[in-house]
């Protein structure tokens, strides 16, 4: 045990560990005689007994909380083991650089974030409860599943063109009913372009002259025996998204009241809803004013001698609710609603992806607000909100306005 003299610690009994995969460095710093600081470094397998030894060891030190960095996974089995016992706590890497020029070792890292601990300059990062991390891993593994088949349907429609069958230029979808159909009957060793033309079903039927073109190529036993298995590969894919997702409904059941209020906003669906409440739970004192920040849907400031800097972008937040809220804000679009026409609006002006993004925040503020406050309801303010509150003059100026876009000069001249 040695003694450091470092003063105005604010914990007095607080540990850090350094996490690798195979063995992580436990410091603990501790109140000493007069001013000083207590301060011992020890080395532990991540092995779950091991673990468990530096559990009880904290214990006896009488440790109220426990700091980490987040390295890869390698945190989660330490993270799980103790947070029923302390008060523990993830935080940023980012958060805890070491100073330019410092030495740098394990027992060195776990000394340092130890130091940085106890006197409070650091924040934890969001981790949800064991009930909500299990619909995470389920929701996440369902678009890693999705993704997975949407990379199967790429490598089928590039085998069809190698074999010279441009059937995708004719359907939207060539994995519908009528696409399926004439795959498995090239398969089967069909090749006159008449007869895979006239398994086309619906408003297909009418594309018979084009689909007679486009099966006009040289598909081979090659082709076909790829294209078995990448279909195989997708219906498997298929099955495996269907069991997750009834899984998902069946470990979301004690968050339905959560899933109801927030299937109210228009874009999102029960599948967003679960995304949503997985990646950010539904306790929201964890996010009191900063969940766009958290989340990254809100522009970045950036700003030196006066001058504005860089390009205002968000930054780089979680991928899988960024898709979420991407998806749901791009569903709204369509919708005749407030958000709707506040997508149509933001688009015009401002492009596609500015306005996903805009509508993305406003989706996520309504979020906060329905889970922050159960008296809470969403109301649509409707599509005419912004006319409704336009003034005479301000509408007249935009119509002139886009009048000289198109190239028109633009004389008023009041009515009697």
């Amino acid at each position: 045990m040695e003694v450091a003299r470092d003063e105005d610690a604010v914990i007095e009994r607080v540990a850090a560990l350094d996490i690798g995969k195979a063995e992580l460095v436990c410091c603990v710093r501790l109140p000493g005689p007069g001013k000083r600081r207590l301060q011992e470094v020890r080395t532990f397998s991540t092995m779950t007994r091991s673990l468990l030894v530096m559990a009880d060891w904290l214990t006896e030190l009488g440790v109220k909380r426990v700091v980490m960095e987040a390295t890869s996974d390698y945190w989660k089995p330490p993270f799980y083991l103790l947070e029923g016992s302390f008060q523990t706590w993830l935080v940023n890497a980012k958060d805890v650089k070491h100073l330019p020029g410092r030495p740098k070792t394990d027992r060195l890292d776990a000394a340092w974030l130890c130091k940085v601990a106890e006197r409070e300059m650091l924040r934890p990062s969001f981790v949800p409860p064991p009930p909500i991390r299990v619909v995470r891993d389920l929701t996440r593994y369902r678009v890693d599943l999705i993704v997975a088949r949407t990379a199967e349907k790429q490598r089928v429609e590039k085998l069809l063109e190698d074999a010279l069958i441009k059937v995708s230029v004719v359907a939207s979808d060539i994995f519908g009913v009528s696409g399926r159909d004439m795959m498995a009957a090239l398969i089967a060793g069909e090749r006159d372009p008449a007869r895979l033309a006239a398994l086309a079903r619906g408003s297909m039927r009418a594309k018979n002259a084009a689909l007679q073109e486009a099966f006009t190529g040289r598909f081979t036993e090659h082709h076909a025996f790829l294209l078995t298995k990448m279909l195989e590969r997708i219906d498997r894919l298929t099955a495996d998204i269907d069991q997750v997702e009834a899984r998902t409904q069946e470990q979301i059941a004690p968050f339905a009241a959560a899933v109801a209020r927030l299937d109210e906003i228009p874009g999102i669906g029960a599948v967003t809803a679960y995304a949503i409440i997985a990646e950010i739970g539904v306790d929201m004192t964890r996010f009191p004013t900063h969940l766009t920040s958290w989340a990254r849907f809100a522009p970045g400031v950036k700003e030196s001698a006066g001058r504005a800097t860089g390009n205002g972008g968000t930054g780089h937040g979680n991928k899988y609710l960024a898709r979420a809220l991407g998806e749901a804000a791009v569903a709204a679009s369509h919708t005749p609603t407030f958000l709707g026409e506040r997508y149509r609006r933001l688009a015009r002006r401002r492009g596609r992806p500015r306005a996903v993004v805009a509508v993305g925040r406003s989706i996520l503020v309504i979020i906060w607000h329905l889970l922050n406050d159960e008296d809470a309801t969403f109301h649509d303010l409707g599509p005419d909100w912004y006319d409704t509150r336009m003034t005479h003059d301000r509408r007249m100026r935009n119509h002139v306005r886009e009048l000289h876009k198109l190239g028109y000069r633009v004389t008023l001249d009041a009515t009697a």
